[in-house]
């Protein structure tokens, strides 16, 4: 046991040295979270941790200059939400199609740094420009996984899920998961690398590449699982 906690003690000052090297204390799981910092390390654990903590989260939202509208609570039972946020577009935001959408704020934080960090430096590498708008499915739904009648409920029905259909570049030329996904041109590498990176922010990344019912989407969620660090992608 003493073993166990020394080598604890001796990899958390590792990393610790490291992160103060490296100028990154995103890095660290015990820093606090800050939204104008690059991704860390632990970023999706510490976005994850905000399910449940309105408050809190709203106040990073506030600190990084990010303009949203505080939404009031909604549903009931296991289909209650009182977290969601509706972001509002600036000039040099990308704009959410549906605009109304209102996922819950992790989700809503996590869009943001995906947006900055992933989207905008992939369509830029791979597409020579920017996204201006992201299309979507919905974030909210009071619903069992796949629709079904029993079983688990869905992240949907809290609102901690949005699905992600496609991208409009600034040339207006549009981008589609269901129609660009399987191609081997720079749009499905796009798409696989805006995939990729989302899977360090959010707890849940399913594309088609997980089953059919997720043939022309992106399936971005913030479980609560997350925080521990059980996430999944595919």
């Amino acid at each position: 046991m003493r073993r166990l906690v020394g080598l604890a003690v001796l990899l958390a000052l590792l990393l610790a040295g490291w992160a103060f090297v490296r100028q990154r204390p995103q890095d660290l799981p015990w820093t606090t979270l800050d939204l104008a910092r690059p991704i860390g390390l632990f970023t999706g654990r510490k976005l994850a941790a905000l399910t449940g903590d309105p408050a809190q989260c709203r106040a990073l939202l506030d600190r990084a200059g990010i303009a949203y509208r505080a939404m009031p609570p909604g549903g009931e039972g296991r289909c209650a939400f009182r977290d969601s946020v509706r972001l509002t577009p600036d000039r040099e935001a990308v704009a959410l199609s549906p605009a109304s959408v209102a996922p819950s704020c992790p989700v809503a934080a996590a869009l943001k740094l995906w947006e900055w960090h992933v989207v905008q430096p992939a369509a830029q590498r791979l597409l020579g420009q920017s996204v201006r708008t992201v299309t979507h499915f919905g974030a909210y739904s009071c619903r069992r996984l796949y629709g079904r009648d029993t079983g688990a409920f869905s992240e949907h029905a809290t609102a901690d899920a949005i699905d992600i259909a496609g991208f409009v570049l600034e040339d207006g030329r549009r981008i589609a998961v269901a129609a660009d996904w399987a191609g081997e041109g720079k749009d499905a590498a796009f798409l696989h690398a805006v995939r990729d990176g989302a899977c360090g922010l959010f707890s849940t990344v399913l594309s088609p590449d997980y089953n059919a019912a997720h043939r022309d989407h992106l399936h971005l969620d913030q479980a609560e699982r997350g925080a521990t660090g059980w996430r999944a992608c595919r």
